[in-house]
């Protein structure tokens, strides 16, 4: 799970979806700046690890944390290593 996190844009990802809302891929992809292609590859990885909850709607896919925990995990590991704080180069 943590060489997954590894990779800034999944930290990211996380941190965008922190506040509980939901986000679509082309929502994803926007925050991270990279291609719908590479939103959804990082997304796809978080889910198989279990850390995000997708759902359908029609055509469109919205993706949201399953609970607090995914981004109190990744908060607690920057307590840690950053002083309490998202990465400051702003993951």
């Amino acid at each position: 799970m943590f060489a997954a996190l590894a990779d800034r844009s999944r930290i990211r990802i996380i941190e965008a979806l922190s506040d509980g809302e939901e986000l679509c891929v082309c929502d994803v992809a926007h925050v991270l700046g990279a291609s719908v292609s590479a939103a959804s590859h990082h997304l796809r990885k978080l889910r198989r690890l279990g850390l995000l909850r997708r759902r359908n709607d029609g055509r469109m896919v919205y993706y949201s944390l399953p609970h607090r925990s995914a981004a109190d995990l990744v908060r607690q590991a920057f307590r840690t290593t950053r002083n309490g704080r998202w990465d400051e180069r702003k993951a």
